[in-house]
């Protein structure tokens, strides 16, 4: 398996839901601004999606994937679909009481989410219709996140990274195509969120069956691999989800100021578009591709497994980072400021958006170091380092909403993510399981002379584009895209000129090279 060539697949597929995503929320920023109903909308959307990434995709994901992946690896398919069987009907049953319980209690929940919510009856008992709406979305996209693992162990990346789009085109049907006859945007996206998570479902259920692993719905049981997989679950729920715990810890303070709920999740969309291309592709690819190696003793091929995963990371979240530092206010600007989303709201957003950014670097790094600890069936030690962190971002956030508002929360949950990236490098080191090897240590300061190179000519050209950037919707759009397309055009060069990455190697990387059973589709 080629690792670059295997991230690329995702990384492609999850670009082309996210350039999807983005303009699924130009049009919701169009239609509600930060309106109350907006609040509303985005914490009734964030409380499954809170859990699905801590139980479905996070945690669940960092178990099962190992425990699969040892099965197909030392057993075959016919054990290792019998065990994904197993755990399928565990997790359903699971889903099914906890939605239940979740839905009957869903007052409850939006205090917790949004606390000041309690401040405006109307928007409260609004966030509460909505969350019952979209709550069944985590059932689906809990099955989602098991098809998901088992096609990634089979190294099948494609469909699992292609399924997400199909949630931002029915969005986006629905707001361009239905709304104007239906109005109510805030049901309308509610039952939307509902609608695309069976619809994601359905489509990774035929794609596991194509690949030979069409799973049955056996009767739920206590196995000996169910009891080892609940083991992984439980530390590994906060472990795999520290940033969304803390996005949404972040997001309940910022309820009581009014429009910063909808200032952080505009902020968090756009910096969630390289940890998506980046940490989360690269975190995919490497946590199978680790847990085969180390089950067949190939510790060094699983060590420079995790060191080019590292590199490739930092190669492609450097330019990122100071992009999103440099030119905040250009993007938010080119990308959401229209129609009811005004200046002020903007400027918010950018504010938000360059503290998020300063963090951006930790958050792939734990994507990526996480799995170097799940591939040996180690939940634990992650589960310990993210209650740190978790604390930390508490701690902080309270601290620095009192003097910087919604701000002081995104900055916050940078640092805690650093907090977070500094243990696991220091414990992946003393055990052994991670050291810099010469070729990481030659590229590093090259990519990032390469990064910083980007970041002055992004400077000085947004200078030159001021008239653009304060004038209409078009122009902001126009200004946003000479920068964005000058700044990857001068990092490219930058990058090769200095030799922070190799054409042979890029080559070499992205050619196709089937081995045994291994597919990359």
């Amino acid at each position: 398996m080629s690792l670059v060539r295997s991230v690329a697949t995702v990384g492609g597929y999850t670009g082309i839901s996210r350039v999807l995503g983005f303009l699924r929320d130009i049009l919701i920023a169009n239609v509600v601004g930060a309106s109350p109903v907006a609040d509303a909308f985005f914490a009734a959307f964030r409380l499954p999606n809170l859990f699905r990434r801590l139980f479905a995709e996070g945690a669940f994901n960092a178990a099962f994937v190992p425990l699969f992946a040892r099965r197909l690896e030392q057993e075959g398919e016919a054990a290792a679909r019998r065990f994904a069987e197993q755990a399928l009907s565990m997790l359903i049953t699971g889903l099914l009481v906890f939605s239940a319980a979740a839905m009957a209690g869903m007052p409850w929940f939006i205090y917790v989410i949004g606390s000041g919510f309690s401040q405006d009856p109307e928007k409260l008992a609004l966030a509460v219709e909505l969350s019952r709406i979209t709550f069944p979305y985590l059932l689906f996209m809990g099955v989602v996140a098991l098809l998901s693992g088992v096609l990634n162990s089979l190294y099948r990346f494609a469909a699992a990274a292609a399924a997400p789009i199909l949630l931002n085109i029915l969005f986006i049907l629905a707001l361009v195509v239905v709304l104007p006859f239906t109005g109510a945007p805030g049901y309308l996206m509610a039952w939307t969120v509902c609608l695309a998570g069976a619809a994601q479902m359905i489509f990774l259920a035929v794609a596991a069956a194509r690949a030979g692993m069409a799973l049955r719905l056996p009767r739920p049981r206590l196995t000996p691999g169910v009891r080892r997989l609940l083991v992984l679950l439980v530390p590994g729920v906060l472990s795999a989800g520290a940033l969304q715990i803390n996005i949404f810890v972040g997001s309940s303070i910022a309820s009581w100021q009014e429009g910063a709920f909808s200032y952080l999740y505009y902020a968090d969309r756009v910096y969630q578009l390289p940890l998506g291309l980046i940490g989360i592709a690269i975190g995919i690819v490497l946590l199978p591709d680790m847990a085969r190696k180390l089950r067949g003793g190939a510790e060094a091929a699983a060590m420079q497994s995790l060191n080019r995963g590292l590199e490739f990371a930092l190669l492609l979240t450097l330019p990122a980072t100071l992009a999103l530092l440099v030119i905040p206010g250009a993007i938010v600007g080119g990308l959401f400021q229209h129609g009811a989303f005004g200046p002020d709201d903007a400027a918010a957003t950018a504010a938000a958006l360059a503290a998020f950014a300063g963090g951006l670097p930790a958050y792939v790094l734990v994507k990526i170091l996480q799995p170097a600890f799940y591939a040996r069936e180690d939940t634990v030690t992650p589960f310990r380092f993210s209650v740190v962190s978790v604390v930390a971002n508490i701690v902080l956030s309270l601290l620095l909403f009192l003097t910087l508002a919604h701000v002081g929360i995104a900055l916050a949950t940078a640092l805690a993510a650093w907090l977070n990236t500094l243990l696991l490098v220091v414990s992946l080191r003393r055990r052994g399981f991670w050291a810099l090897d010469d070729r990481f240590r030659r590229r590093l300061p090259r990519i990032a002379a390469a990064a910083v190179v980007m970041a002055l000519v992004l400077w000085g050209l947004q200078t030159l584009l001021a008239g653009w950037l304060g004038g209409g919707f078009s122009e902001r759009v126009l200004a946003l895209v000479v920068l964005v397309a000058a700044g990857l055009a001068v990092y490219a060069a930058a990058a090769f000129a200095l030799g922070a990455v190799s054409r042979s190697e890029l080559r070499a990387a992205l050619r196709r090279r089937p081995k045994g059973g291994e597919t990359a589709d």
